[in-house]
C-alpha cells in the first residue's frame, strides 16, 4: 500500500534538527522553530513515492535452532541501523523527537534524516541546509584541501571518522572506538547466534565477524564468509558500502541484511561463476585493461531477505549484493553475489511492469519479463568482478584514484558489463530466452533507476547510460505518444562502446575524464523529466519500504 498519511498533513511547528553551525562535528538539534519547507514538493507526494511491502518467507525450511538465531540477528541489525543514523545525520532521537507530525517523522525515518534521497537529497524541513557531502563522517566545515594536507595515516581508512580536537585540529576516531558500546553489544549477540549455528562455516563467520566489529579488521571474516557454501541462513553485517560518503567515497557505512537462502534457485545459478575468466578475456577493451584474473571461488545464490537495516535501507532499496569489497579478497577468492528474490519480485510487479506499460512501445512490452529483470540484476552484481581493480600504471587502486566519482562509474560499469555478459552467455547457449527480452527489460530498468536521482550512484549511472544510448541510437522515442522503442542492433553496439569507455577511464584512474562524463551525460534533460513526471502522475512508486521484523515473521 502507498504511504499516504493524509490524516497527518495538518502540520504544526517543528523543532529543527539543524546543522547550520559549521563547527559542529555532527548534526545536533537546536532550539530553533521551523516548519515544513513550502517551496519543496508536498509531503504526501514524497511519501507516495514508496510502496509498502511485507518481508517474509517460508520459515518451515529452517531448523529450530535457526529459528532461534533470527531474532538475535535482527537485534544486531537494529544496532547497525542506529550506527548508520549517526553516520548519515547525527543525533537520530533529537531529530525524531523534535518532529511533531507523524508523516514528517515517517519521511525522516525512511531517509535517515531531513533530506529526501529520492529527490537529490533536497531538504524537506524549512531551515535545513544542503546535506553535507561527507554526511557525518567528517566535520561539516572540512574542505577537500584540508583533508589532503592533514598528516593522519589512517585518514583514508574505511573505518575511521574525521573529527576535530578541542583546538580545532583534525583527528581520526576508529569506528570501534566511536561506537564502542554498540559494537560490544552486537558482538555479544553474534556470538550467541554462532553458538546456535549448525553450519560450521556460518558459525566461524559469525564468530569472526563479532571480532571484526570490535577491532575494525574485517578481512578474516570476509574470507570466512567467502568459504561458506552450505548455510541456509546468511547475515551481511558491518560497515560495507561507501556511497554515503560523497566527499571522497572513503568511509564505509553500517548496514545489515538477514537472509534465507533459496537452495533450489541457487543451484540454477551456480554454474555461471565458472565463466568469469573467459568473459574477462573477451571484454571489448585493450588487453592491459583486462589483465587481472577474477577469483574463481565466486558463487551466485538466490535469497529471500527478511530484514534490512542501515545503509541498504535508506532511500532506494538494494535488491542484489556483490561482496566483499576488499580488493585483496576479490582477487584471491572472488566475490559472492546474492540475489534478493522476494524484494526483486516486489519491485518488478509494483514498479517495473507499470513503467513498461507507460513508457515502452506497446508491441515491445511483451519483452519486459521478470526472468530478464532477474538476470540483468544478477549479472550487474557478477560484473563488479570483471574489469580492473588496480591502475594500469601500477600506482594504486581505481578506488583511490577516482575518489568520490568512483561509485557512480563502478555502478555504470556493472550495469553495462552485466548486459555484455548476458549477450555472451546467450550466444554460448548458457542463457535461454530471447535477447529482445533482455534488451527491452534493460531499457525499462533505466527508467526505474534513473528516478532515484543524482544523489544515488545507481541513479547517476543510469542517467549516463540513457544519454549515451540516446546518442548512439540504441532506442527511439515516439513523439506522438511518448513511448520508447529499442533498436536491438544498435543497443549491442552502444553497449560495447560504453563498456570500453568506462573500463578505460577506470584503468587509467582518469579522475578528470570521469568528471567530464558524469557532468556531460549524468543529467536528465527536460524531455526525459517530462516522461518521468508522467510516471509520478500515474502513481507509479519510485521504490519500496518494508514491513519487517520478528513479529512480522511470527517469531
Amino acid at each position: 500500500m502507498k504511504l499516504t498519511y493524509l490524516l497527518f498533513l495538518a502540520v504544526g511547528s517543528l523543532m529543527l534538527a539543524g546543522c547550520s553551525n559549521q563547527k559542529k562535528t555532527d548534526h545536533q538539534t537546536e532550539d530553533t522553530t521551523a516548519t515544513l519547507d513550502e517551496t519543496a514538493a508536498p509531503l504526501h507526494q514524497r511519501l507516495n513515492k514508496y510502496e509498502e511491502v511485507t518481508l517474509t518467507t517460508d520459515l518451515n525450511k529452517l531448523t529450530a535452532k535457526e529459528k532461534q538465531m533470527i531474532p538475535l540477528l535482527i537485534q544486531v541489525a537494529k544496532i547497525m541501523d542506529s550506527i548508520f543514523w549517526y553516520e548519515a545525520y547525527g543525533q537520530r532521537d533529537s531529530l525524531l523527537t523534535a518532529i511533531k507530525d507523524g508523516a514528517t517523522r515517517r519521511l525522516a525515518q525512511i531517509n535517515y534524516g531531513p533530506w529526501d534521497r529520492l529527490d537529490n537529497n533536497a531538504p524537506f524541513i524549512k531551515g535545513v541546509g544542503p546535506k553535507p557531502e561527507g554526511a557525518n563522517f567528517y566535520p561539516t566545515d572540512i574542505t577537500k584541501e584540508e583533508f589532503e594536507k592533514a598528516d593522519l595515516k589512517d585518514k583514508k581508512s574505511q573505518y575511521t571518522l574525521l573529527r576535530r580536537d578541542q583546538n580545532g585540529k583534525l583527528i581520526t576516531v576508529p569506528y570501534h572506538v566511536q561506537f564502542k558500546e554498540q559494537v560490544e553489544k552486537a558482538a555479544d549477540l553474534l556470538r550467541q547466534a554462532a553458538s546456535l549455528a549448525e553450519d560450521a562455516g556460518l558459525q566461524k563467520y559469525l564468530t569472526l565477524r563479532a571480532e571484526a566489529l570490535l577491532t575494525d579488521n574485517y578481512q578474516p571474516s570476509d574470507l570466512a564468509w567467502m568459504d561458506m557454501k552450505t548455510n541456509t541462513i546468511d547475515f551481511v553485517v558491518g560497515p560495507i558500502e561507501v556511497y554515503e560518503d560523497k566527499l571522497f567515497n572513503y568511509k564505509a557505512a553500517h548496514e545489515a541484511y538477514v537472509l534465507i537462502k533459496d537452495q533450489e534457485w541457487s543451484k540454477k545459478l551456480a554454474r555461471y561463476a565458472a565463466f568469469l575468466p573467459e568473459l574477462q578475456r573477451g571484454l571489448p577493451v585493450p588487453d592491459k585493461y583486462k589483465k587481472e584474473k577474477p577469483g574463481t571461488d565466486s558463487d551466485l545464490n538466490a535469497y529471500d531477505v527478511i530484514y534490512y537495516a542501515g545503509d541498504c535501507n535508506a532511500g532506494s532499496k538494494t535488491i542484489a549484493i556483490n561482496l566483499p569489497n576488499d580488493e585483496e579478497v576479490q582477487l584471491k577468492k572472488g566475490t559472492r553475489r546474492l540475489q534478493l528474490k522476494n524484494a526483486m519480485r516486489a519491485k518488478f510487479d509494483k514498479i517495473m511492469q507499470p513503467i513498461a506499460n507507460t513508457l515502452i512501445a506497446e508491441d515491445q512490452r511483451q519483452h519486459v519479463t521478470f526472468d530478464a529483470f532477474f538476470a540483468t540484476t544478477m549479472f550487474h552484481e557478477v560484473a563488479h568482478g570483471l574489469g580492473i581493480k588496480n591502475l594500469v600504471n601500477g600506482r594504486g587502486t581505481v578506488r583511490d584514484a577516482l575518489k568520490e566519482k568512483g561509485s557512480a562509474l563502478e555502478e555504470g560499469k556493472a550495469d553495462i558489463l552485466g548486459l555484455y555478459m548476458i549477450n555472451q552467455l546467450h550466444r554460448k547457449g548458457e542463457i535461454q530466452g530471447d535477447m529482445k527480452d533482455y534488451y527491452t527489460t534493460f531499457l525499462a530498468g533505466i527508467f526505474r533507476s534513473v528516478r532515484f536521482g543524482a544523489a544515488s550512484a545507481h541513479g547517476q549511472a543510469n542517467m549516463v547510460r540513457f544519454n549515451f544510448f540516446a546518442e548512439h541510437g540504441a532506442f527511439e522515442r515516439n513523439e506522438k505518444n511518448g513511448t520508447y522503442r529499442v533498436n536491438y542492433a544498435k543497443m549491442e553496439e552502444a553497449m560495447n562502446k560504453l563498456s570500453e569507455r568506462i573500463l578505460t577511464l577506470q584503468g587509467n584512474g582518469d579522475y578528470a575524464g570521469v568528471g567530464q562524463l558524469l557532468t556531460e551525460q549524468g543529467k536528465i534533460d527536460s524531455r526525459l523529466q517530462a516522461d518521468l513526471d508522467r510516471l509520478s502522475q500515474a502513481n507509479i512508486p519510485v521504490d519500496v519500504v518494508f514491513d519487517q521484523g520478528a513479529e512480522v515473521l511470527g517469531l
